[in-house]
């Protein structure tokens, strides 16, 4: 029984999944328990918990491309702007102002704005493995960039649009569960497939590794890292989707702003390393969901939302002194004098 618990502990999924469960169960304590009441209305599910899981999709989806990036030991700080792009994409082609010929298709309107995801990724990742840009810096130019794109295909309003089938890309229910979670657990299923399931993985930690020597072993590590940048995109433009159906419409300034912050921490909360190499692409969804669990508390407790920052750069704070070498030796000393103090005494 030891050994399974010490094999558990060990597992990189182990502690952020405690600290989940751990917020949820403090929430429990001090609602008295309505945090966790479920009602059923007309055949859905609804309460806080779902509220969770529901809310916490774009940022689940935004937290599988960027664990992928920051394995391959880069980062892409655009995942907003790329949301705002494919919401404003979708918005237009429905109302008909963009692409008239479409006749407002929602088909065509989400494979469009799918294909402008996968466009901003093919950019980045161009930047990144082909010119050679700092990561950092190549996406820095969609962020800015993207969201006036954005504003250019809006013409500079805030787009609504009258469409239900749309709208069921957020705000839809099949056997009770709300359809973000289903395209969730789809995506994040296809990408552990590709990942675990063949050789791509094992690559793409070895390019986070060491690139050169991986380059030398035979591995295309520019073709890899373009890859990965196209599956952020591609990944951020699913997330716009359901962000602008939920807002029934499109608004090119306020869509995915500051969202990618919150993504790198969810990595950083799963315990992947932001340097590249090893990486839990379960562990991210798990962190995705903390930050998520975190904003609803405040919410629901009647916290000034402003508190919420101030949370997020405490758990910042934390993770960095938990990641840091020094600050690691620091605890191991002195928990050794500690017990040298007990042997002593």
């Amino acid at each position: 029984m030891k050994s399974i618990v010490r094999k558990l502990t060990k597992t990189q999924i182990f502690w952020p999944l405690v600290i989940f469960l751990g917020i949820l169960a403090l929430n429990g304590l001090i609602s008295g328990g309505s945090f966790f009441r479920l009602q059923i209305v007309d055949g859905h599910l609804y309460g806080r918990i779902i509220d969770i899981f529901r809310n916490g999709s774009k940022l689940m989806l935004l937290a599988l491309g960027m664990t992928m990036v920051l394995a391959t030991g880069g980062t892409d700080i655009s995942v907003g702007s790329v949301m705002a792009i494919s919401g404003a994409v979708a918005c237009t082609i429905i109302e008909g102002s963009l692409f008239p010929f479409a006749n407002g298709s929602v088909v065509f309107a989400i494979a469009a704005a799918i294909f402008a995801g996968v466009l901003c990724g093919s950019w980045n990742g161009f930047l990144v493995s082909r010119i050679q840009m700092q990561p950092i810096v190549a996406t820095m130019i969609l962020l800015v960039a993207g969201r006036g794109i954005a504003q250019l295909i809006c013409k500079g309003r805030i787009v609504t649009i009258n469409s239900p089938p749309f709208y069921f890309i957020n705000g839809g229910y099949i056997l009770g569960l709300p359809f973000p979670v289903y395209i969730v657990v789809a995506l994040s299923l296809l990408v552990l497939l590709v990942v675990r399931k063949t050789a791509f993985g094992l690559y793409v930690e070895s390019v986070g590794c060491n690139g050169e020597a991986s380059r030398y072993s035979g591995i295309n590590s520019a073709r890899i890292k373009f890859f990965i940048y196209i599956l952020c995109g591609t990944l951020a433009a699913v997330a716009g989707l359901i962000e602008s159906a939920g807002i029934k419409g499109a608004d090119a300034n306020n869509a995915g702003l500051m969202i990618e912050l919150d993504a790198i921490l969810a990595v950083a909360i799963g315990g992947s390393s932001l340097s590249g190499g090893r990486f839990s692409l379960l562990s991210s969804l798990v962190g995705a969901l903390i930050i998520q669990s975190i904003t609803t508390s405040i919410l629901s407790l009647g916290i000034a939302p402003e508190v919420n920052l101030v949370v997020k750069a405490v758990v910042v704070i934390a993770i960095c002194l938990a990641q840091s070498p020094v600050f690691q030796q620091s605890i191991s000393a002195f928990r050794a004098k500690i017990k040298k103090q007990e042997v002593v005494a």
